[in-house]
């Protein structure tokens, strides 16, 4: 099967990814590169056989319990198909209220003495049985999304993470600051960000993926990164908010800035789920080609008339 994303993430690309790919630069890249890997929607892709886009990926991320679940998965992903089965095994034994209780259990554990395969399948576990799917943690960087009611989540992949574990043998999995992965990047790769968006309101400032905040004067910071990228011939793109304010900043830069319609899936209030403006940015001209309007149907033939009968002589 096609790689795809094995977490559930807020801001996740799946949805755009139509969208996206017809903004990409053409041809295959020597090194591609997420250096806000999250979900990775872009990344696994791009990394669908046979027409894989890039011979070798460079993914990133500040969250230390996404960079070990890829890691896992990477070079031990049947130990962690193992280890969730029994979480998935024991968790459907249990009635709800033991679910409930013991997922807060699993949620206090402290990830720091885990080893990696359990670490890594804590998350999974947390993310496929946490409210809404949402990873959010808190200053002291402790996961801190309540339980969620499902009735038969689906832990365990095993298909999905296989996928996964082919797209990653290509792939070095930092856990870094963005420049750390741009800076390995020449002329000719291709990098795509998706970092924290620049909030769209005072009450909707929602970068809390790590314990690191990421606010305007990395946002800045950004954005001169891509103009240097853009100057040594790196190929980048970039998602963030349809604000004001991120528009501006990058049409300073000389970017070109287009603007989409995106649905927002994660909310605790399901009045402000919906479609929200985002930017797409890229350091290159794009030529986004019109979708192609519906071939008319071709009107059906006319049944022939059945032959009448000759009335008997």
């Amino acid at each position: 099967m096609a790689p795809r994303p094995v977490v559930k993430w807020a801001g996740g690309k799946t949805r755009l990814l139509d969208r996206l790919m017809q903004r990409l630069p053409p041809g295959r890249f020597k090194t591609y590169a997420e250096p806000f890997c999250g979900g990775g929607a872009m990344f696994f892709a791009l990394a669908a056989e046979p027409k894989r886009r890039f011979t070798r990926a460079l993914l990133a991320d500040k969250n230390a319990e996404l960079v070990t679940l890829y890691k896992v998965i990477k070079d031990d992903v049947e130990p962690l198909i193992d280890r969730l089965r029994g979480y998935q095994d024991d968790y459907y034994r249990l009635d709800d209220a033991k679910r409930r209780e013991r997922f807060y259990e699993v949620r206090e554990l402290d990830s720091q003495t885990l080893g990696p395969v359990e670490r890594g399948a804590r998350l999974l576990f947390l993310n496929r049985t946490c409210f809404n799917g949402l990873w959010r943690v808190n200053a002291a960087g402790r996961f801190n999304v309540p339980f969620g009611k499902y009735a038969s989540p689906r832990i365990l992949d095993v298909e999905v993470l296989r996928a996964a574990h082919e797209a990653l043998s290509v792939a070095e999995i930092h856990l870094a600051d963005f420049s750390v992965v741009t800076n390995e990047l020449k002329k000719g790769d291709f990098a795509y960000f998706d970092p924290p968006y620049v909030p769209v309101s005072k009450t909707a400032n929602f970068t809390a993926y790590a314990s690191d905040p990421f606010g305007p004067k990395e946002q800045e910071r950004l954005a001169t990164e891509l103009a240097r990228l853009k100057k040594i011939g790196v190929h980048a793109m970039l998602s963030n908010a349809g604000t004001a304010d991120a528009k501006s900043l990058y049409l300073r830069h000389g970017f070109v800035v287009d603007s989409i319609q995106a649905a927002r899936s994660i909310n605790s209030d399901p009045s402000k789920r919906g479609d929200v403006t985002e930017l797409v940015v890229t350091t290159y001209d794009v030529a986004v080609k019109p979708a192609q309007p519906a071939k008319p149907a071709k009107p059906a033939k006319p049944a022939k008339p059945l032959a009448r009968r000759r009335a008997a002589g």
